[in-house]
């Protein structure tokens, strides 16, 4: 306030020229109303909103009581309108010192909120209300982009679960499978190809002839042993060499004899168990390689 008396300041003197041109600089639309509701003054910016808007009558509303406006609303407004009157009335009556509201102003030209605070004159006088509506609509935009894009980023979750959870089904579906195939085959090796080596170990054969039918019996074998299917459920990669060998040390041969067997030198049978206790993990540790081997079967 300037230095004149708070008193000075009521409904007769609001078009003052100073309080005029501070009403003017606000941006906010701003009517001043009396305990009965009536419009005693606008600003510029209410004044411009009023003509972009098209309203009934003169642009500054003054005279217009505000409450009845509200009161008569009807339509997609009717709602606002009430809680609006309803709090004003509660400032005016003294039941709080200001109320505060938010609310769609929708227009053929495109979406727009305000944000509206009535709160009392401060001075010693009859009673006088500001109400102030500024625009939000930047604010409400951008709230309206954050919860779209939160929503975007929620379905595009639900999507990765939805995706991970069939992903899962399918790979579990896969092992299945797999295990499935893989007794399928060892079950028609058995059926169908051992009987056949069987009919030809037990036919007279040459020494060459005899040794390669043992020799395919050998290897069938190998490949259908839990023990190398324990081996390849573990993941642990192995040559043809080292897979014998192996099979060899589990039986309790040496290395002597693993040699002879495979037609190999020591040094050799050496280098392989050597390759075999770092594949498995045991190359710092004591536990005998025969030992873990049997623990596989």
């Amino acid at each position: 306030m300037t230095n004149r008396s708070k008193k000075e300041l009521d409904s007769n003197n609001l078009t003052d020229p100073f309080f005029k041109t501070a009403l003017n600089s606000l941006s906010a639309h701003i009517a001043i109303i009396n305990e009965n509701g009536d419009i005693l003054e606008t600003n510029r910016a209410w004044h411009k909103f009023a003509d972009t808007s098209q309203m009934n009558g003169a642009l500054d509303s003054i005279g217009i009581n505000y409450l009845t406006v509200c009161d008569v609303a009807s339509g997609d407004d009717a709602q606002d309108a009430r809680a609006v009157a309803e709090g004003i009335r509660s400032v005016i009556h003294g039941e709080i010192e200001e109320f505060l509201y938010d609310y769609p102003c929708h227009s053929p030209q495109g979406k727009h909120w305000y944000y509206m605070r009535a709160i009392r004159m401060q001075y010693d006088g009859p009673v006088l209300v500001i109400v102030s509506h500024e625009d939000i609509t930047a604010l409400k935009l951008a709230e309206e982009a954050l919860k779209r894009h939160e929503k975007e980023l929620e379905d595009q979750k639900q999507k990765l679960e939805d995706t991970n959870i069939a992903l899962k089904v399918l790979l579990d579906r896969r092992s299945v499978d797999r295990k499935d195939f893989e007794q399928q085959v060892l079950g028609n090796i058995k059926e169908t190809v051992f009987p056949f080596i069987q009919k030809l170990k037990n036919t007279p054969l040459k020494s060459k002839e005899k040794a390669l039918v043992e020799m395919i019996d050998a290897n069938l074998n190998q490949i259908i042993s839990p023990f190398l299917q324990k081996m390849a459920a573990l993941e642990i990669f192995l040559t043809p060499q080292e897979m014998q060998v192996a099979s060899l040390v589990k039986e309790g041969k040496t290395s002597k004899e693993i040699a002879d067997v495979m037609t190999i030198s020591e040094a050799t049978v050496h280098f392989h168990r050597k390759n075999l206790r770092t594949k498995l993990g045991l190359k710092k540790k004591q536990t005998n390689l025969r030992t873990y081997l049997l623990s596989l079967s």
